[in-house]
């Protein structure tokens, strides 16, 4: 079997979706053709999303199937399309994005998202959303998850200090205004760790760190008094399990699908409440030994090697090969290649 794989993601972001892309060409066990248009800048941004996804990615030949590890995607594939998708927050909370991404995914993303033979999301929380939002029928919908790297354990150097730290690209949904009031009336200090993003996000007050390694961001995580990952919608949220994987405590938002992820082993707040958030740092650091056994305890249960099995068996499905059965999935895996341009 021939997998086309885009990889486009690599050239914007090392946040999650890279995280995504990386553990699954590190694993597979198919053959995997890298496809990508290139380009971080804002020009190639929108020449993607207008011509390269809708128009000359569903052109690639000599591919069984096609996976596309976001929403974005081909309205006319040659070969049977596989779709992941890790969120509808664009659609469910458009406020929250600019102006350009609120007009490509209100047109284009349901119309990809329903053309896929199977579409792939992470965990439940999402699944729910594909079926409601975008009349996607449940059947054909395979929930696998995500994991981490062997990098982000609980044994190693840690950073010294006493501290906060939150990571995620700097975007209005990461809810870094309300976290930031939260440190201060927990007299924390709080460090942030991610990309630049978009909106007018407050750091005043913040420790920013930028983009970092991932060996430096694991001595992060063990050092944290706390990591806090209060967003207001997410699809999945591998900063949590990645805190849990290094043994820190953890506060992240209830309702949603990092709460799924978090498993019991995080505490949860609301993320809209400044105070709740406060008071949520706090009982995690003082029940900072219960909640590290309990989230490395959660951890464990994903792997990416069992991601990479259960991605294996959703292409073999949208070819009409094997069983039809959902996969199994042990919890949620990422690398590159040379990647062909079209």
């Amino acid at each position: 079997m021939i997998v086309g794989m885009d990889i486009s993601p690599l050239a914007q972001t090392r946040a999650g979706t890279a995280r995504y892309i990386r553990g699954l060409l590190d694993r597979l066990r198919v053959e995997v053709r890298p496809l990508s248009f290139r380009g971080a800048g804002r020009g190639s941004t929108i020449a993607r999303d207008a011509l390269w996804y809708p128009l000359a990615l569903g052109r690639a030949r000599g591919l069984d199937v096609l996976h596309c590890p976001t929403f974005r995607g081909p309205l006319r594939p040659r070969v049977p399309l596989v779709v992941t998708v890790h969120d509808l927050a664009v659609l469910r909370h458009p406020e929250l994005f600019n102006g350009w991404t609120r007009r490509y995914s209100r047109t284009l993303v349901p119309r990809v998202v329903r053309r896929a033979r199977r579409v792939i999301t992470v965990p439940e929380f999402p699944k729910r959303e594909v079926v409601e939002l975008l009349g996607v029928p449940e059947e054909r919908v395979r929930v696998i998850g995500n994991a981490v790297e062997a990098v982000f354990a609980a044994d190693g150097p840690a950073v010294d200090g006493d501290y906060v730290l939150a990571v995620g690209t700097i975007e209005p949904r990461k809810n870094l205004g309300r976290l930031v009031e939260a440190a201060r009336r927990a007299g924390a200090e709080l460090r942030v760790v991610g990309a630049r993003g978009w909106g007018d996000v407050p750091l005043d007050g913040v420790r920013w760190l930028g983009e970092v390694s991932d060996d430096e961001l694991a001595r992060l995580y063990r050092g944290a008094a706390v990591v806090a990952y209060p967003s207001l919608y997410e699809g999945f949220g591998i900063p949590v399990l990645e805190a849990m994987a290094c043994g820190a405590p953890v506060v992240t938002s209830r309702g949603g699908a990092t709460a799924e992820i978090a498993g019991g082993a995080a505490v949860l707040v609301d993320p809209f409440d400044a105070a709740s958030i406060a008071a949520g740092l706090e009982e995690a650091s003082r029940r900072r030994e219960e909640l590290r056994a309990a989230g490395l305890e959660r951890a464990r249960a994903f792997s990416w090697d069992a991601v990479a099995r259960a991605h294996e068996a959703v292409y073999e499905e949208a070819c009409g090969v094997g069983s039809t059965e959902p996969p199994r999935s042990g919890g949620a895996g990422f690398a590159g290649a040379g990647a062909e341009r079209l």
